[in-house]
């Protein structure tokens, strides 16, 4: 079993308006469309999607792998636009509409769309829409599941969770970090899954996953930036802890470029033009 020759399958749920998946819940399809397609909610997603999101992407080390964006047919379509012109140069990224439906269901039909029926277990990992992976995370995920080959080789499924990252908010002034080491986030979680195995890596809850799988979780490297802002929808639970964000240092911002291809002159020159012309969120 070679791990360089597993199929590696990324998919994110780009505002898409699912039945279910959601800690906001909504009685109709059309006020969860709304509430999802509200202008301010779109212009915040697009730019954590552009400034976080999509930079490690583009400078994968390794860059065979696939890369799903689901969202739903009736995305407006100046929103739908927009989404294919920043996915252009991705040549890994597919977007995909779909009707709504059940949340995990419709995933996991995304996903079979794509696997390409080897005999050999895919390595699926997902991502929310303003959350980000380190430029080395495909080859990393690689690595990981050869370490693991004679576990992946014997079970259904099996977990990788790479847990060291951050915490980020952006605006004007940059990049607002915390350092953690979080178990069973969804940024940087993925699942080698046998073929014949027709579930997908959105098919189980993240937090939940040792309760189904075996997991091994790999710490000591930044593999993650997890999008903190007023729109996240983990953020809407009660209690959850406040994350104590810093700003960046030059030495820090550089790290980051080099970990994550993310250049924070340019988000600082794009926010602050943001501000100016739409007035401050």
């Amino acid at each position: 079993m070679s791990s360089k020759d597993m199929q590696v399958i990324g998919i994110c749920r780009f505002s898409y308006p699912a039945l279910g998946g959601f800690q906001v819940e909504h009685e109709t399809i059309q006020q969860r469309e709304k509430y999802l397609y509200d202008p301010v909610r779109m212009e915040d997603k697009f730019r954590s999607f552009e400034f976080l999101t999509l930079p490690p992407l583009r400078a994968q080390t390794d860059p065979n792998f696939t890369f799903l964006v689901v969202i739903g047919e009736n995305m407006p379509e100046i929103y739908v636009e927009r989404l294919l012109d920043l996915l252009a140069d991705i040549p890994q990224a597919i977007v995909v509409p779909r009707a709504s439906g059940p949340h995990r269901k419709v995933m996991c039909e995304v996903v079979d769309k794509v696997r390409d029926g080897d005999t050999l277990p895919s390595l699926q990992f997902r991502m929310d829409d303003d959350d980000a992976v380190s430029v080395s995370f495909v080859a990393r995920l690689r690595c990981a599941a050869h370490d693991l080959r004679g576990l992946i080789a014997n079970k259904p499924c099996t977990g990788m969770d790479f847990n060291q990252g951050y915490i980020a908010r952006a605006d004007r002034l940059g990049l607002h970090c915390e350092k953690v080491v979080r178990t069973l986030w969804t940024p940087a979680l993925a699942i080698a899954i046998k073929p014949e195995v027709r579930h997908c890596v959105l098919s189980y809850t993240h937090t939940k996953l040792v309760n189904r799988m075996p997991v091994t979780s790999f710490t000591g490297e930044d593999m993650f930036i997890r999008g903190h802002s007023d729109f996240n929808d983990s953020r809407q639970k009660d209690g959850l802890r406040t994350p104590k964000l810093s700003l960046l240092t030059p030495e820090e911002e550089a790290r980051f470029k080099e970990i994550f291809n993310v250049d924070t002159d340019h988000i600082r020159a794009q926010y602050s033009c943001y501000e100016t012309t739409v007035g401050t969120p």
